[in-house]
């Protein structure tokens, strides 16, 4: 649920989850159109039938999207770039680093859509030259999906569905992210409802409990 949280899931706020994370209280969640069920309980102590759901949510994003790609012959990592975003109060997202043969680095990140503007401003007029990069290059037009699931921890196979189901329908992964029980890719807005469409099919999140 933190997860989920944190990628922007509207059932619960985030600092709720922290707290009850910290102080051991357990949560329930009840359905605000229906009176009767036992609706959702988030605790840390896990029933046996936990497991046998491998993916739990589905979260997609179009206020975050590729920021600039900085590629420099110089250490890509340097604290100059960091500390300039965050000096301007910028949250950094997905982050990737490839070294190409050529001994050139492209150094890739995401932002919030609404400092998107200003991330590349600070790039380009405080960055590029300091750290020696070729170029800055950034894209508006892009969109984050997420599945979670804590039955990841336990199932293999799981990011290779996500990314052929993707590829089936002909979208390109720009950029890819994981954690224990999260998978993040960065694809094109434009297909953003159409792999929501194909990943709630695929990991049967369309289905009705029984």
């Amino acid at each position: 649920m933190l997860e989920m949280a944190s990628l922007g899931s509207k059932v619960l706020q985030i600092r709720s989850v922290e707290f009850a994370g910290k102080y051991k209280v357990k949560l329930r969640v009840l359905s605000s159109f229906a009176e009767e069920g036992e609706g959702t309980l988030i605790t840390f102590e896990e029933e046996d039938k936990m497991e046998q759901a491998i993916i739990s949510g589905l979260r997609s994003i179009v206020t975050k999207q590729k920021s600039p790609s900085s590629v420099c012959r110089t250490n890509p990592a340097s604290p100059i770039k960091f500390r300039a975003i965050s000096d301007a109060n910028i949250d950094v997202d997905i982050i990737i680093q490839n070294m190409g043969i050529d001994g050139a680095t492209d150094f890739s990140f995401t932002v919030h859509r609404n400092e998107f503007a200003k991330a590349m401003g600070i790039l380009k007029n405080k960055v590029q030259a300091h750290i020696g990069a070729r170029d800055v290059i950034g894209d508006d037009k892009a969109a984050k999906v997420s599945v979670v699931g804590v039955g990841m921890r336990s199932h293999v196979g799981i990011a290779s569905k996500m990314f052929r189901t993707l590829a089936e329908e002909g979208i390109n992964i720009q950029m890819i992210s994981t954690s224990e029980i999260k998978i993040s890719v960065v694809i094109d807005e434009k297909y953003l409802e159409l792999a929501v469409r194909a990943l709630h099919k695929v990991f049967d999140l369309d289905q009705e409990e029984a």
